[in-house]
């Protein structure tokens, strides 16, 4: 008995600890492929006028491309980091580049904003 508790208490700890430290975001197939997807089931986006761990999506940018935000106290594995925005709140990215959802896509693995005015593109894993 003590063994099957000790098992449970155990799992139990792993999955806390891997659900901390792991980005809400999962791989997901859609008709361009492979692309990430953040826990709601929406595609994320990279933007290419962001710099390494540093957004430049603010005012109007990001309330058409909403930043995939990170919550107090989650914390990242690479290649997933957290960086802070200019407006103090926290922001998932991968490989360096900050991740966004684009809110014209109506369904999970809609793809709409892959190659929007040759600056955004979907995340890849």
């Amino acid at each position: 008995m003590n063994k099957l508790l000790l098992v449970s208490m155990a799992v139990a700890a792993l999955s806390f600890t891997s659900s901390v430290f792991a980005a809400p975001v999962e791989t997901m197939e859609t008709s361009i492929g492979a692309v990430l997807a953040g826990p709601n089931g929406m595609t994320l986006y990279t933007f290419k006028k962001d710099t390494e761990n540093m957004s430049n999506c603010y005012d109007a940018c990001a309330k058409a491309w909403p930043p995939l935000l990170a919550a107090e106290g989650d914390e990242a594995m690479p290649p997933y980091s957290i960086i802070s925005r200019n407006d103090g709140t926290k922001q998932w990215a991968v490989n360096g580049k900050p991740l966004y959802y684009w809110v014209k896509d109506q369904k999970a693995g809609d793809t709409t904003g892959d190659g929007f005015k040759d600056v955004w593109t979907a995340a890849r894993p």
